[in-house]
């Protein structure tokens, strides 16, 4: 079962997940990442390591963010890999908690 990441990484964008990934499944876009459902080993490493709560389990996504699972595989495909931590977006602690925010997925 593969980790997804949801809504509230977008405009946030931490990548403390990525540098604990063993396996690079990870993807970056200009303001989310993704996991590749396909790369994705279940490790759990990942998921504590999220400072904003955005990663769980496949079959744990928050009621109402079940698109996710699609979003990841989709964007998975077409993002590049991202292995390196990076810093996160400026604003992201203001960005951090706000519901509603897949109108700013920016692909």
């Amino acid at each position: 079962m593969p980790f997804v990441v949801t809504e509230n990484c977008i405009r946030c964008k931490y990548t403390d997940c990525v540098e604990v990934c063993p396996v690079d499944c990870f993807h970056a876009g200009p303001n989310f990442l993704v996991i590749d459902p396909d790369e994705c080993i279940d490790c759990t490493l990942c998921e504590p390591e999220c400072p904003a709560n955005a990663i769980f389990p496949e079959d744990d996504v928050p009621a109402g963010q079940e698109q996710f699972i699609a979003l990841n595989a989709e964007l998975a495909k077409v993002w590049p890999v991202l292995a390196t931590r990076q810093d996160p977006l400026p604003d992201a602690a203001e960005w951090d908690g706000k519901p509603g925010k897949l109108s700013e997925l920016q692909r």
